[in-house]
């Protein structure tokens, strides 16, 4: 697939192995995977940093094929999840940082487009997550008000 903003064709990269039984080496239950989850997120790491925790320090490879669930969807469960998708929260922390960088440095045109690209693709994302209602229709992105959007 090509990329979004530029002519490269983009990169082939490695898939997950099809699996449809937990590994025998793998030695934690449902409820123990759990609540390691909710563990970690109450510390304040996001869904992508809890798959790598438990990949790399407790070997659980594959959390669905332990909890027949995703990790976000173990987090709605519990009423733990966030507000903003986290897709969405790292673009627009990108795009916060790209602003304070601006305000520093006014003749950096080449991070005027990189802003001007992310926040293109947020508007995009937002279009989508209103059309699959993950986000209510009243909620809009507004650059100035970014920071204050994700601390709510």
């Amino acid at each position: 697939m090509a990329r979004m903003h530029t002519r490269k064709k983009g990169r082939s990269c490695s898939k997950k192995p099809i699996r449809e039984n937990i590994q025998d080496w793998c030695k934690y239950n449902n409820e123990t995977t759990i609540e390691l989850i909710l563990k970690y997120w109450r510390q304040g790491f996001s869904s992508s940093q809890i798959g790598m925790i438990l990949r790399d320090q407790y070997g659980i490879g594959n959390v669905k094929l332990i909890t027949k669930k995703k990790i976000t969807e173990i987090l709605k469960d519990n009423n733990e999840s966030s507000y903003i998708p986290e897709d969405l929260t790292n673009l627009i922390q990108k795009a916060i940082r790209l602003r304070k960088h601006l305000e520093l440095n006014k003749k950096d045109i080449h991070n005027k487009r990189s802003l001007q690209l992310t926040e293109s693709k947020i508007r995009r994302l937002i279009k989508y997550y209103h059309r699959t209602k993950k986000l209510s229709k009243e909620w809009i992105y507004k650059p100035e008000n970014a920071e204050v959007m994700l601390t709510k």
